[in-house]
Formats: C-alpha cells, sequence, structure tokens
C-alpha cells in the first residue's frame, strides 16, 4: 500500500511539473528584445599628448599633439598658466 502510494505521489509531482514547465516555456517564447537605435556608441576622445622639457637655464618647452586643436589650445593655455610663463 506505501509503494503504491509513494508511486503515485511521484507520478503527480512529475506531471505537475511538466504541466508547469510548458505553461511557462509559452510565456517565455512570447517575450520580444527590441534594439534602440536611439542608443549609439560614444567613443573615448583621444587624450592631448605633451612632451614637457626642461633646458639647463630652468626654461620649460612642450610638444603638444592630437586630434583636436581645440584641446590642443587649450593644453597650451593651461600649461603657460601653471609654469608661470610669459
Amino acid at each position: 500500500m506505501k509503494k503504491k502510494f509513494i508511486f503515485l505521489l511521484i507520478a503527480i509531482s512529475i506531471s505537475i511539473i511538466l504541466i508547469f514547465s510548458c505553461a511557462y516555456s509559452e510565456d517565455n517564447k512570447n517575450l520580444q528584445f527590441k534594439k534602440q537605435p536611439d542608443i549609439q556608441q560614444v567613443k573615448p576622445k583621444k587624450p592631448v599628448k605633451i612632451k614637457l622639457k626642461r633646458s639647463a637655464e630652468g626654461k620649460y618647452t612642450w610638444d603638444i599633439t592630437g586630434d583636436n586643436v581645440d584641446e590642443i589650445v587649450r593644453t597650451n593655455r593651461r600649461l603657460i598658466k601653471l609654469l608661470k610663463i610669459e
């Protein structure tokens, strides 16, 4: 009697698991992923490269390279201000 009850309980458990798994798989099939064309990848800006040189007299010179002219000019002004060159 106990064996039949345990077998029946296992069979019911397996059938319930199968029924619910099928029900949830149908919900997952209805999910759709949408791509948003508004979002674009942002490319990082290339940094301005500075080669700072100091002469034996204590004066500074530098070479500035980069892609953006505005950034180069800003960097040059900032270096002049920081190094207090007139």
